[in-house]
């Protein structure tokens, strides 16, 4: 929603500015077809050149997200931690192998099927699993896992901005295109010198549309998108951080209430719940 309201504002700003002005939308939308065509064309053509089939496919996948909501909200942290609290808990009083057969079927657990926000994404479950796998193994001592948690966040990470540097490289090369259009137009109108002087004037606009075209779409459209894919890119990264931070914690012998505090710490003063927010949850969830 915020999304379209920001499109609505910016080109309504833009356009509307340029009506009041004395501006003949006539021109614009004389040229606007075969510009876009131009530009667009010649931008998205470069844009598969640039960029391999997996990061094609990551940015067709990723545009979706960018008219949704975000899911990183203080309810599924507050899940979240629950359900870290009665992995830990669990172990405490039953020991590691008690949770054994959670982490090998998650989908099954009934610790999972209690928390269904969390339990039902496949990423942050897989994550979770695998470091709890190697807590049971005994072979793996904190800093070797945080070692490797380190190194799949980082990979998470990259992976996820993959896309993003995408956008931002199409953003960087429309005002380019843009440029490429108007000169056309240019050339388009040094052929017919001989025209009336009312008919070369619309022609040089129209070359010039080419131009603003290639300039709108660069800082108002399409620059916009890879700015929110990367704060949502953030987002995901963070609550991978909560898990590492509180298993972590949990591995150094602190209680299962403590590491948990230790994994609130970490997230976003916006979503991060309160202690007592997170006590009542947890409380609520037993």
């Amino acid at each position: 929603m915020f999304v379209i309201i920001g499109y609505v504002v910016a080109l309504g700003c833009i356009f509307g500015a340029y009506i009041i002005h004395g501006g003949n939308m006539g021109v614009i939308i004389h040229a606007m077809p075969t510009e876009i065509m131009a530009i667009g064309g010649g931008a998205i053509g470069a844009f598969v050149v640039n960029n391999q089939p997996k990061v094609l496919k990551a940015v067709l996948s990723a545009l979706p997200q960018v008219f949704k909501g975000s899911k990183y909200t203080k309810a599924r942290y507050m899940e979240l931690m629950a359900l870290l609290y009665d992995i830990l808990q669990k172990v405490r009083k039953e020991g590691l192998m008690s949770i054994e057969k959670d982490v090998e079927d998650p989908h099954n657990s009934a610790l999972f099927k209690k928390y269904p926000q969390v339990g039902s994404d496949h990423h942050v479950v897989e994550f979770i699993t695998d470091y709890l796998r190697m807590m049971v193994s005994g072979n793996l001592n904190a800093h070797e896992i945080e070692s490797l948690m380190d190194s799949e966040i980082e990979t998470h990470h990259h992976e996820g901005h993959a896309p993003v540097a995408a956008i931002a490289r199409l953003a960087g090369a429309l005002p380019a295109f843009g440029i490429v259009a108007a000169v056309l137009g240019v050339v388009n109108t040094m052929g017919s010198v001989g025209q009336p002087p009312q008919v070369l004037g619309g022609m040089i606009g129209s070359a010039l549309v080419g131009t603003f075209l290639g300039i709108l779409l660069a800082y108002g459209v399409v620059e916009p998108i890879g700015g929110l894919l990367e704060q949502k890119l953030d987002e995901a990264t963070k609550e991978f951080q909560c898990v590492k931070t509180t298993l972590l914690a949990s591995m150094q012998g602190y209680a299962p209430q403590i590491a948990v505090e230790f994994g609130r710490k970490v997230l976003y003063s916006t979503e991060r719940p309160t202690f007592s927010e997170l006590e009542q949850h947890v409380k609520g969830k037993k």
